[in-house]
């Protein structure tokens, strides 16, 4: 039986011109990362940018680093295409505050993820409307299982800065699941079940 060919294995292979090893590749990580961008972005523009990272990869893969995987790097440059993405769409792009501007402050549309149980909804519209780096940070965290140390290599930044975002992020979950929660308990079964109602949201969103 033949091994499994490798995450590098097929970018190479695609980047020397074999579209079976782009195809293997695309299918292997296409879910994740059009999770990534399916809560962030008006629908229009969805597609094209989980088109635009797969072909950012082939493009820069001399950028790749071998001592972090695959997914991080994948995940880096959605990342990097998102944020360009809402600079985009503003006159003075130079001021856009990723750590302060949420998703729908910067006009992302009605969201394409419609979860099942309340509490998912309250989860997905609370993500929503924390700052962008917050939101991500977390969906990295929960949907994705990344460790401290890939978030950072997606993200950029210190290891010890991502925990200390990670708590951030949290805090600014609950007070707007405060907001949304029609009363105390369902606030405390939406938080107190945060990795349940995450998790039954990425299988949702996998389908």
């Amino acid at each position: 039986m033949r091994p499994v060919p490798t995450d590098l294995e097929l970018l190479d292979a695609w980047r020397a011109g074999d579209l079976t090893a782009g195809d293997k590749l695309f299918n292997r990580h296409f879910a994740a990362i059009h999770r990534f961008f399916r809560n962030k972005i008006v629908a229009d523009g969805l597609e094209d940018l989980v088109q635009q990272t797969f072909a950012a990869c082939v493009e820069g893969r001399e950028r790749f680093r071998s001592d972090s995987s695959f997914k991080t790097y994948l995940f880096g440059v959605a990342h990097n295409l998102l944020r360009d993405h809402y600079r985009a769409q503003r006159r003075e792009p130079e001021v856009l505050d990723f750590g302060q501007s949420s998703a729908v402050d910067m006009g992302a549309g009605p969201s394409t993820v419609v979860g099942k149980r309340r509490e998912e909804r309250l989860l997905l519209e609370a993500l929503r409307a924390i700052p962008l780096d917050s939101q991500i940070v977390l969906e990295l965290y929960y949907w994705e299982e990344m460790s401290a140390s890939q978030t950072a290599v997606v993200l950029g930044i210190p290891e010890g800065t991502v925990r200390g975002r990670v708590r951030k992020a949290k805090e600014l979950l609950r007070k707007e699941l405060a907001k949304l929660a029609r009363s105390p308990q369902e606030l405390e079964t939406t938080v107190g079940n945060l990795e349940r109602w995450a998790a039954n949201l990425r299988e949702q969103m996998a389908q």
